[in-house]
């Protein structure tokens, strides 16, 4: 918050088809800032998850400028998974018996360039308030790392192999045509495509590099006890390498979840 005391940022939930143009716009800036045709294709043309999805955008105050957004699919439980987005490349058949409600997290973005750690707060902070609205006990959704050479992620997913990997009753299984399984690197990230990596190099330094080349967004799941699956899928039209991601909320350590529902109130 600004030295004024004055919020700097908003959220709200988009209303009506001139703000859901509006996050694809954004969404075609920070997905595609190399390839126009794609982005383009983005900016135009909802897809079938945007009907059915509530959609969040952080604006600036001042300005009223789009931020950030991220679109919030509601499940009353995982009997409803077959129909997420993330089921469309993975396995989610042991999700299914999760008994609670649960959000699929999908689309987040940040408007290229702004660093100011408020915009991702005021995030959380309302999807803080949709969760505990709602009863929500697991986000999940697929978190992407730039590019589709594993190579440039190595020692990122060798520590998500070595110290992040979901639970047997709850790890999706491979569907995709395409991945990167995880099982098959070596102690360096080596294998499978992986060259060079660094992951699971011994001491702190290793494993703060290794997460430091992690997308902001994942980074974020796994100091809230997230998981990941055990391999990752290549999205050719995205242009990522994506792992499955979970949250349950239950596992969240306690000074982490009083933190983000005091940037709720």
């Amino acid at each position: 918050m600004p030295a004024s005391g004055r919020p700097r940022y908003r959220a709200r939930f988009a209303d009506g088809d001139r703000d859901l143009e509006a996050a694809r716009r954004l969404r075609a800036e920070a997905f595609f800032p190399a390839d126009p045709v794609a982005a383009m294709a983005e900016a135009a043309a909802a897809d079938d998850y945007d009907a059915r999805c509530l959609h969040v955008l952080v604006e600036e105050v001042a300005t009223g400028r789009l931020v950030c957004c991220f679109r919030a699919l509601l499940l009353e439980s995982g009997a409803g998974i077959e129909g997420s987005y993330a089921a469309g490349f993975y396995g989610l058949e042991r999700l299914r018996a999760f008994p609670a409600p649960m959000i699929e997290l999908g689309r987040f973005c940040i408007r290229p360039g702004l660093g100011d750690p408020d915009i991702l707060r005021v995030a959380w902070a309302e999807l803080t308030r949709l969760v505990d609205r709602h009863g929500v006990e697991m986000l999940f959704g697929c978190s992407s790392f730039s590019g589709t050479d594993p190579a440039a992620h190595a020692g990122a997913f060798a520590l998500l192999r070595d110290r992040h990997l979901g639970p047997d009753r709850w790890r999706p299984a491979m569907k995709a045509p395409r991945v990167v399984d995880f099982a098959t690197l070596g102690a360096d990230g080596a294998g499978s495509g992986l060259a060079g990596g660094s992951g699971s190099e011994e001491g702190p330094g290793g494993r703060m590099r290794a997460m430091a080349g992690m997308p902001g967004l994942l980074r974020t799941y796994l100091v809230m006890g997230g998981w990941v699956s055990d391999h990752a899928v290549v999205d050719a039209q995205m242009n990522t390498l994506h792992v499955f991601t979970g949250v349950e909320l239950s596992r969240v350590p306690a000074a982490r979840a009083r933190r983000l529902r005091a940037d709720a109130v």
